[in-house]
């Protein structure tokens, strides 16, 4: 991995790591983060995948949040393969990116798929959001 591949696994590791129950693994041969070990929420694909050629997530989405995200910025949004028919959304990461708007998509992410409880125990934080997990922009 280059230096700005682990920067990217870093930040985003930081961001996923700080929710409940959330496990680290490989998945089709990327970093994925799961809740509880089972169902994942957030995908790295460092080098791009397929015909997207740059860094970027897959993040699950609440139901909505793809059309709203690639209507407001198709730039930076846009649906990925195979679980876009599932609502969710490709977030581009290129040097510039917005880490607090990357960090709150990652809670979304993990409340769109996490149980109840799991979302319970995030929200009785003193600090519910991740907006400041992961770096500044």
């Amino acid at each position: 991995m280059t230096s700005e591949e682990v920067d990217l696994l870093d930040r985003v590791r930081a961001i996923c790591a700080a929710f409940p129950q959330v496990t680290e693994r490989l998945s089709h041969g990327t970093p994925t983060w799961f809740v509880n070990g089972r169902k994942s929420f957030v995908q790295l694909w460092p080098d791009g995948h397929h015909r997207d050629e740059f860094p970027h997530l897959w993040c699950a989405g609440p139901p909505g949040a793809q059309e709203a995200l690639l209507a407001a910025n198709p730039e930076v949004f846009f649906r990925p393969p195979y679980v876009g028919h599932r609502g969710w959304v490709g977030v581009r990461l290129d040097p510039g990116a917005s880490w607090a708007e990357v960090a709150e998509l990652c809670e979304d992410a993990y409340r769109a798929v996490a149980p109840g409880r799991l979302i319970a125990q995030l929200d009785a934080r003193p600090q519910a959001r991740a907006e400041n997990v992961g770096g500044a922009a």
